[in-house]
Parts: C-alpha cells; structure tokens; sequence
C-alpha cells in the first residue's frame, strides 16, 4: 500500500472526490459506526493536527499506543476493527451527514503544512510535518474503504 501525503494538492483532491461519492446511505463494511458517524470520527484527528482540538486519550491507549508508532504513517494497511481510543468514538448520537461532510471537508480543506500544531500529539508524542501528514491521509482513506469510497 502506497501511503500518500496529504499536503499533496492532487492527494487532497482525491480524498475530497472520494468524500464526495458517499451518501448518508453509503453501507459499511465493517464496525460499528455509520457513515456520517464515521465522517465526524475522522474530524477529530484532523483537529488535533490543526491544534483546534485538545485530548488526552485513555490510559491504556497511552501505554499501548506509542509502542505502535509508526504504524501510522507505514507501508501497512490497517487491519479492519482495530481498537478505537474512547476519545475518538463517535457512536454514542445520531450525526446529521451533511453538516458533517461540509466540517470534514472544511478542516481537509485547512490542512496544510503552515497550519498544523507546533505541539506534540498527545499520545504519541513529536511528529514531522510529514509524519502528521502522512498518518492523516491513512486514517482517512481506511474509513473510506470502510464505506466504500
């Protein structure tokens, strides 16, 4: 698996074409959230990165995690079903698909290389802009794939 980055303008564009092929219809393919759950779940990492959002993960993520590095930004595709931290868990409320495609795309929209955080991620400490970048458009295009896109 090519893993791309997402400060890529052709990269982006292609995240934003495949957002846009979803529909509050679009079925899952595996777990637990449903498509405009999952739009707000990818939200969230993205704000981090952006510094808009601040976490501290579970207890257990934290321990665990760090150990699990560079798994974010490898060749390796993620394994469906991989544990979510509580933090980023989005299945609790009904999320409303449009409000939440056009928050996506806004925040993919904002990320770039100028805009991201200066701070360490809370949970796995000092990334490169590209590392950051990188993870971001994994985690993207594995809930795309979940659904489809």
């Amino acid at each position: 698996m090519e893993v791309k980055n997402l400060f890529d303008p052709a990269v982006k564009q292609q995240i934003i074409d495949r957002i846009n092929c979803l529909t509050p219809q679009s079925p899952r393919q595996w777990g637990k959230m449903d498509v405009s759950q999952m739009l707000a779940h990818l939200q969230q990492p993205l704000e981090v990165a952006l510094g808009i959002r601040t976490i501290k993960g579970s207890f257990f993520m934290n321990l665990i995690l760090p150990l699990f590095k560079k798994t974010l930004w490898d060749e390796k595709p993620w394994k469906k079903g991989i544990p979510t931290d509580p933090t980023y868990i989005t299945t609790a409320e009904p999320k409303d698909f449009h409000q939440e495609k056009a928050k996506l795309l806004d925040l993919i929209h904002q990320f770039n290389e100028s805009a991201l955080s200066d701070k360490k991620h809370p949970v796995f400490g000092f990334m490169t802009k590209e590392q950051w970048s990188k993870s971001a458009w994994k985690h993207i295009d594995h809930h795309l794939k979940q659904f489809g896109a």
